[in-house]
């Protein structure tokens, strides 16, 4: 990795200083992050678009995507199963082709031992988690790694040029982030959404909400646990979770659902959507 001393934003309140991850394609720059709400350190992984440093974009500002698990997103070499969302990769050809603006791609770290904890806005027993600390995501999010890309980045702001998603857990913490703090995110990627999680409380929250993101890209697989009757009913939360949203008011151009057959839990299914939900939630309507 190449070091590098601070990034644009020498005089910014917090020091920028980042590595590069040269296995990246593009500009991805690893920040070391430390959270005063979580007291706990993570990486921040912002992987910026083609032109970003040019001079005659000096002034451009960007839309930018927060994902969660951001170890999995870029490199295989950090992602939990080996393979990679491919991102970086993804990005990079669709704002290449005009399919979507450049924009900003930012990878939150989640914090390993803690994710589950980090991860679950409610107590569950199954999975057994009793001590839950993602009532605290929205303020870890928007109150702290927010303000942090605005200060040394050229972030767009307003929620559309906001956009907040994750898998499984980190689908659930953004479901549930986007849902607490309306108005703050005008796209939501959710892919393999932990919908079963705490007796499937988000789901009954989901019915109360009354404005949702402009944009949804809901995605799931048939077989994400390897046994028909859990893959059936981990659809069918899925399609439930659609339904809502369509009562709700999100018509086809705000409500992109996507059942891939065969699509399991894995990082390989989800880079293989990733190219559709960026296009569907940034690209021309």
């Amino acid at each position: 990795m190449e070091e590098a001393p601070t990034t644009e934003s020498q005089a910014s309140r917090t020091a920028a200083v980042f590595t590069r991850a040269e296995s990246a394609t593009g500009d991805l720059r690893l920040h070391r992050f430390r959270s005063r709400i979580f007291r706990n350190t993570r990486f921040l992984r912002v992987w910026l678009p083609p032109g970003y440093d040019d001079a005659v974009n000096s002034a451009r500002r960007y839309p930018v995507l927060y994902l969660n698990d951001g170890q999995n997103l870029f490199e295989a070499a950090t992602s939990f199963t080996g393979i990679e969302w491919q991102a970086d990769e993804t990005a990079d050809r669709l704002i290449r082709e005009g399919a979507v603006p450049p924009m900003i791609l930012v990878g939150l770290d989640n914090a390993a031992r803690e994710r589950i904890r980090e991860y679950m806005p409610h107590r569950s027993l199954h999975p057994l988690t009793l001590r839950v600390h993602g009532d605290r995501y929205p303020s870890f999010l928007i109150k702290e790694v927010m303000p942090f890309l605005a200060r040394n980045y050229r972030v767009a702001q307003g929620p559309e040029n906001t956009g907040l998603g994750g898998s499984s857990l980190g689908a659930l913490i953004a479901l549930y982030t986007a849902t607490v703090r309306p108005g703050v995110f005008g796209k939501l990627l959710i892919e393999s959404p932990s919908l079963w999680a705490s007796n499937r409380q988000a789901i009954r929250e989901s019915r109360l909400v009354s404005r949702w993101p402009d944009r949804v890209f809901l995605g799931v697989g048939t077989s994400e646990t390897g046994r028909r009757e859990r893959d059936q009913s981990v659809v069918d939360d899925v399609r439930e979770l659609a339904g809502i949203l369509r009562r709700a008011g999100l018509d086809q151009k705000r409500l992109r659902l996507v059942i891939e057959e065969g699509g399991t839990h894995h990082e390989s299914a989800w880079a293989r959507r990733f190219p559709e939900a960026l296009t569907f939630l940034f690209g021309k309507k």
